[in-house]
């Protein structure tokens, strides 16, 4: 997200193809690509006389369930590395949303 967003600030093309097409620039530029059924929105947010307030989808953790490979993880110690960067990229996306 970071590297989006500092290409969105230094390139006005690139911002426009961002808005315009994002899963594909996504794709372009990380080379991730979203599921059919995902829609990608990107809301131009740099009109610094406006203040934008993100409201996540709701997560239903009744039915939460990790996966193979995240039970391992949480078993092996390794679940609070996965919390540090969890919490250091919900805040990375904060502050993007901030600043």
């Amino acid at each position: 997200m970071a590297t989006l967003a500092q290409k969105a600030w230094k390139s006005a093309a690139f911002k426009e193809q961002l808005v315009k097409d994002p899963a594909a620039t996504i794709k372009e530029v990380t080379g991730y690509t979203f599921a059919e059924n995902v829609k990608v929105v990107i809301e131009d947010q740099t009109d610094e006389s406006v203040i934008y307030l993100n409201i996540p989808r709701k997560v239903d953790y009744n039915n939460f369930e990790l996966t193979d490979e995240q039970l391992e993880l949480v078993a092996g110690g390794e679940a609070v590395g996965l919390i540090l960067i969890g919490l250091f990229a919900a805040g990375l996306s904060i502050g993007l949303a901030i600043n």
